[in-house]
């Protein structure tokens, strides 16, 4: 089964075709990251136009790419949430005209689940089951069980600001730049860990908090206490990953999985990449990094999945820009009610 993705929560446009759910046939990406980065962050109205100017050239970039036409695509799969209202309404206005004309089915999905999938996209791993993902990403982190496909557990998640949102605040903080992920990460590796800041471990639980971490930092800049930005950033890059690493290998543990899976744009940072790997007693699949932004491949990739499984959504098919990733289990998959 071929599987045509198409993905346009933020400011990524992007379609891929996935055939049988773990081989990329085509994916293009579209970003907008030039464009936003002179605002400090991604401006909705303006991310919406440009997925309108690119959706039609990256979907036939995708399928010349793919040495395929419309009519070897099987079914389509397209992110409806979470994410940015308008943005989600190109994608899936997109995805239900192209699945009318062409007679394909469709299914809508949940971003945060779609990005569990790269790790099935990772040349030479099949993720064992039961596995715990960590999704790290600017506007969420979240711990999920996955016993099985379609089968989840939300067991943790953040509080308060997600981590890559603290590293975006972070950045403009220290006066980075944007996005703060890579820019805290290229900073972080000509400085040393020399702030003390908190650790943000909820007791009794497998939640984060990274809220208070960034106030720290704000006060000891407000009081002279950072002298290098090197410094701080790698100081709080430490910090973000240690919390990361110790509350989901602590999950990992009490739950008996067998393999732990990261997945998200802040799944790309090479010091929570190396922590993982060295702290873990259990396997760590970790997905390229062209595969932990966002991309249309893990959303056709997880459409595959739903769709073996004779799950579809109607052409009334709606967005949901605050879509929590609990609406997957047993969720009614032409999504009828908010």
């Amino acid at each position: 089964m071929r599987v045509l993705g198409i993905e346009t929560s933020c400011d990524e446009t992007a379609a891929a075709v996935v055939e049988n759910g773990i081989k990329i046939l085509g994916n293009k990406v579209a970003s907008q990251v030039d464009i936003h980065s002179r605002y400090g962050g991604v401006v909705p109205e303006v991310a919406s136009r440009q997925h309108l100017l690119s959706i039609v050239p990256v979907l036939k970039e995708c399928l010349r790419d793919a040495s395929l036409t419309m009519e070897q695509i099987d079914a389509l799969a397209v992110t409806c949430g979470p994410g940015l209202a308008g943005s989600l309404l190109v994608g899936v206005n997109f995805a239900k005209s192209i699945a009318m004309a062409a007679g394909k089915p469709l299914i809508g999905i949940n971003h945060l689940e779609g990005h569990i999938y790269a790790n099935w996209l990772t040349p030479g791993q099949t993720p064992r089951f039961p596995a715990l993902a960590l999704i790290v990403s600017g506007g969420h982190t979240d711990l999920v069980l996955m016993r099985d496909h379609g089968d989840y557990q939300l067991i943790g998640r953040t509080r308060d600001d997600a981590a890559g949102e603290a590293f975006d605040k972070a950045a403009r903080l220290l006066n980075l730049g944007y996005p703060g992920g890579p820019v805290i990460e290229k900073a972080a590796k000509s400085g040393k860990v020399t702030l003390k800041l908190p650790k943000g471990i909820i007791p009794g639980s497998f939640d984060f908090s990274f809220s208070g971490l960034k106030t720290a930092l704000y006060r000891l800049a407000e009081t002279g206490q950072v002298a290098s930005p090197n410094d701080a950033a790698a100081s709080f890059q430490e910090a973000v990953v240690k919390i990361l690493v110790k509350r989901t290998l602590a999950a990992a543990e009490e739950h008996g999985v067998n393999q732990i899976l990261l997945a998200g744009g802040v799944a790309a940072n090479s010091r929570l990449r190396e922590k993982m790997i060295e702290d873990s007693p259990i396997p760590v699949s970790i997905p390229p990094l062209s595969l932990c932004t966002d991309n249309a491949a893990i959303i056709a990739s997880c459409g595959y999945f739903h769709m073996v499984k004779g799950e579809r959504s109607n052409l009334d098919l709606d967005v949901y820009p605050s879509m929590p990733f609990a609406w997957v289990n047993g969720l009614i998959r032409n999504f009828a009610r908010p």
